[in-house]
């Protein structure tokens, strides 16, 4: 019989996700394969509609045809925006949407996962008194609509023109030469933006959502889909009240008629000692740009991610976007400007690039599109959420379901997702020798994996930028991975340098050998 949401009887289900589970889940579907919703695509908005759909009640599928987080949402800049840059371009209803969910975010529902990231935009000579006086204005603009969304009003301080000398040593490895200060603001920083997902599904399973991947919508209808399993080629005939397409730039391809204009958004990754051991993110304004910038983003591992750019993809798409040289030669050549020390090529130790799934207005450059999502019913009746950003997937997943009861006619409790905090949101259980890391990235799950190298205090050596056998372990029992790639590239973020992926391969062998408990 197909499985349904947790209730006061049943009690609540593990967050656990692992190949074992995944079996589980296909065998019951086959036994009855009828849910309430099927949402299609595993990244940061399928995961958000599956945990909103199951949390007010409603049986609920996830299908993705590769790995949670495997497409755009994992190639972000990690950061949750407070909206500042729509504020400049006049968006003030997706400013204030983002500072209100960054503040859902920090405050409530994954304050384990986003932190405060400080962060500079240094002022020189080629930032004229009159910029500087607008970008001052827009940091005040910010901190007034932060404030204005009320949720996590407090989480971040307010912004301030800081002097010379402490500009330089937050960020040393920037050029004194004409150097009048910085402005200094605060935004949000994700530890990683695939966790985020990974936990967002986790917690969707903890209501009872089925959550498959390598399991691929091979035909959709709007109360029903083929289903594949990509591992064994088996095939599952669902029937679904509503279905919910979320497929990112890919959504065109289950659902013709979406019109999208993707674009390219690449960042390089840098040691952090070649920029001095920044303690802030660096903001540099794009020349001849008046709402672009490059930011400068360090990151806990010791590495720092330089980013991004905003190109049209004029190709089809692909299942993998590369770095291409001219996106890494200019993100470098803009960093180098407010630099001592000019970066070169051989200093890139990695580079990844995402792609936006704009809507296509018909007009403007792809840097200039609207960052609103939309929520589309295709004539066949399948419900397509599509456009937006990272920072706001909650209340696109809260519309996308919202739509879905309307279209389908079922009665389902309020989205809780306002206020239901994420697997690891809660208090950490203090236990003796629990590393700050773990604590730091794991939250109130952070015994859970030091449990993991019990017996075994190898587990607990770093394999590769930090991260250990036991992290790894914990990913194949908990968090879904089901290979090398789902361990290095999703889980933790070993893969974005490929020397220290050469290097995890072995540990990310043995663990997945160890298999489940």
């Amino acid at each position: 019989m197909t499985a349904h949401p947790p209730t006061a009887k049943s009690g609540p289900r593990s967050a656990s996700l692992n190949a074992g589970r995944r079996a589980r889940s296909l065998e019951l579907l086959g036994e009855r394969p009828r849910v309430d919703l099927l949402v299609v695509g595993g990244g940061v908005t399928g995961a958000g509609i599956a945990l909103d759909a199951a949390s007010r009640g409603l049986s609920v599928v996830l299908a993705e045809r590769h790995d949670l987080a495997h497409g755009t949402s994992r190639w972000s800049s990690k950061l949750v925006h407070g909206g500042l840059r729509y504020l400049a371009s006049g968006e003030v209803g997706v400013a204030y949407e983002s500072a209100r969910e960054r503040g859902v975010l920090m405050g409530r529902t994954a304050p384990h996962l986003v932190r405060a990231l400080p962060m500079v935009l240094p002022l020189h000579e080629d930032v004229s008194r009159l910029q500087a006086v607008l970008t001052r204005a827009g940091f005040l603009a910010g901190d007034a609509l932060r404030l204005s969304a009320k949720v996590g009003a407090g989480s971040l301080p307010p912004s301030r023109r800081i002097p010379a000398a402490l500009t330089l040593a937050l960020a040393p490895a920037l050029d004194p030469t004409g150097l009048r200060g910085g402005q200094l603001s605060y935004d949000g920083q994700l530890v990683d933006d695939a966790r985020l997902v990974v936990a967002l599904a986790r917690t969707a399973a903890a209501h009872g959502a089925h959550i498959l991947t390598r399991c691929s919508a091979v035909e959709l209808t709007g109360d029903a889909a083929l289903l594949r399993d990509e591992l064994t080629g088996d095939t599952l005939e669902l029937s679904a009240r509503c279905v919910l397409n979320a497929t990112g730039v890919w959504a065109d391809r289950l659902v013709p008629g979406v019109r999208l204009r993707p674009s390219r958004g690449t960042h390089v990754v840098l040691p952090a000692e070649l920029l001095g051991n920044p303690r802030v993110a660096v903001t540099v304004p794009v020349p001849g740009e008046t709402n672009r910038f490059v930011f400068a983003l360090p990151q806990p591992d010791g590495r720092v991610y330089a980013g991004l750019t905003d190109e049209p993809l004029d190709a089809p798409v692909p299942e993998v976007p590369e770095a291409p040289e001219p996106d890494i030669a200019f993100l470098l050549g803009t960093l180098s400007r407010v630099l001592t020390v000019k970066l070169r090529r051989e200093d890139v130790i990695g580079a990844f690039a995402g792609l936006r799934p704009l809507l296509d207005t018909g007009t403007g450059r792809s840097a200039d599109l609207s960052r609103r999502h939309a929520v589309l019913t295709s004539p066949s009746g399948v419900i397509t959420a599509v456009g937006g950003k990272l920072t706001t997937y909650r209340a696109m997943a809260e519309e996308a379901v919202d739509a879905g009861l309307a279209r389908a006619g079922l009665r389902a409790g309020p989205c809780r997702t306002r206020t239901l905090p994420l697997v690891g949101a809660g208090p950490v259980e203090r236990t003796a020798g629990l590393p700050a890391r773990l604590v730091a990235r794991y939250g109130s799950e952070a015994p859970v994996v030091l449990a993991e190298a019990a017996g075994d205090a190898a587990l607990l050596d770093p394999v590769a930028a930090h991260i250990t056998g036991a992290e790894l372990r914990f990913a194949v029992r908990h968090e879904g991975a089901l290979d090398e790639g789902d361990l290095l590239d999703r889980r933790t973020r070993i893969g974005l340098v490929p020397a220290d992926r050469e290097r995890a391969l072995p540990a990310a062998r043995e663990a997945l050998a160890a298999g489940v408990a």
